[in-house]
């Protein structure tokens, strides 16, 4: 079965050695440090087997973005679990699913088309992992990376804090001819993804609509 993204990441950060990861070298401290869990987990991901990151938390951005709370004329509806503790703006009259495990925790998904859905994933991480700037503070070059695990072309990569949560954000075109909004977060213990999906024809009909989404996420039931 195919894992998520979250899970991939949770994997390697929560494993209690080195050894565990494929064409990696080994270490005799089963207790991995946070850089060097989050460097294996940004090799895998993208691809690119033991290629040191740069150091962390170097930058991050001074200024508190806004959660957006568009609705867009009824598109958009809130939506908040109590028993996950989350929040965030989800499309009107989609058909929602709940878990399959090791692919997402919810899915809201397209009426008819079935490549037009939304999807949260979350796996617990260590403990004193607190921000997905563990993953590398250079977010274009994080970016790149996932594009390549996902045979991809980058358009876009930007970070933001909102809540006082850094979240990165990135958007790439699959050679599937799919389009993808990808949202990543570190908070309470876990690490959260939100994924906005659909085809490349259809995206810019949806772009505005995914953005406003992922803008709205909160790991909290903040209003």
């Amino acid at each position: 079965m195919k894992l998520s993204l979250t899970t991939t990441l949770a994997l390697l950060v929560l494993a209690p050695s080195a050894n565990a990861f494929a064409g990696m070298s080994s270490t005799s401290n089963a207790d991995v440090s946070r850089r060097e869990s989050f460097a294996n987990v940004a090799a895998i991901v993208g691809g690119i087997a033991g290629l040191a990151l740069p150091k962390v938390a170097s930058a991050m951005p001074d200024e508190e973005t806004p959660r957006v709370i568009a609705r867009m004329g009824g598109l958009l509806e809130k939506y908040g679990d109590v028993q996950r503790g989350l929040s965030l703006s989800v499309p009107s009259g989609w058909n929602k699913f709940e878990g399959e495990v090791g692919a997402y925790d919810i899915k809201w998904q397209d009426l008819v088309d079935q490549k037009e859905n939304v999807k949260i994933s979350s796996t617990p991480v260590k403990s004193t992992t607190t921000s997905i700037s563990a993953l590398g503070d250079d977010v274009q070059a994080l970016g790149q990376k996932l594009a390549s695990k996902r045979d991809a072309k980058l358009i876009k990569a930007s970070e933001r804090i909102t809540d006082g949560i850094l979240f990165y954000t990135f958007e790439f075109a699959i050679n599937d001819k799919t389009h993808q909004l990808l949202g990543l977060c570190v908070h309470k213990g876990k690490i959260w993804s939100l994924d906005c999906n659909t085809t490349e024809r259809r995206w810019k009909g949806k772009e505005e609509m995914y953005y406003n989404i992922v803008g709205s996420f909160l790991p909290n039931l903040k209003n």
